[in-house]
């Protein structure tokens, strides 16, 4: 292979093993415009989106030992990776493609696991990390909550019987 080429694959490879995950996006028909939107879209949720040789990806994920995913690989393709939330970004396709009715996810890898098209699109749907952080901490919070008007109401009882007790004796006099 020429040394350009080796070069090439070598930066796929790099962002390969940075990134946890891999969605690979048939971007054919989409315009220039419409391709650096979608590219800012994901860069604001820490994704980046290169085009790529089949040939060059192929090599890469081998040499990862990656899943095989030959049959993804076809016509113009660019690869979506990043540090943070597959889901953000599976998110950001999604509604790009229901805006334009472009691009299409054909696969993606999460932690060394090959996933199909829908497989992306249902962690599309999944609540962003922030909002199963606060249905996390909701959760945790109820029990301690709970606990403690348990303790409040005896309390709370024999304060509203000598109210009740006072305001009898006091309306008698």
């Amino acid at each position: 292979m020429r040394p350009e080429k080796t070069l090439i694959v070598s930066d796929i490879r790099e962002k390969l093993q940075a990134s946890p995950y891999l969605l690979i996006v048939d971007f054919s028909g989409m315009k220039v415009p419409h391709f650096e939107t979608l590219r800012t879209r994901l860069s604001d949720a820490g994704a980046r989106m290169s085009v790529v040789r089949n040939t060059f990806l192929r090599i890469a994920a081998k040499e990862l030992n990656l899943p095989e995913l030959e049959q993804s690989m076809a016509g113009q393709t660019a690869m979506v990776t990043g540090e943070e939330d597959i889901c953000a970004a599976a998110k950001i396709i999604k509604s790009f493609a229901a805006e334009f009715k472009m691009p299409a996810v054909r696969a993606g890898v999460l932690d060394n696991a090959a996933l199909s098209a829908s497989q992306v699109e249902e962690l599309a749907e999944l609540p962003s990390k922030d909002v199963l952080r606060a249905k996390l901490l909701g959760l945790l919070q109820t029990p301690a909550s709970q606990f403690v008007r348990i303790l409040n109401e005896p309390g709370a009882s024999l304060a509203r019987v000598l109210k009740a007790k006072g305001e009898a004796l006091g309306g008698s006099n």
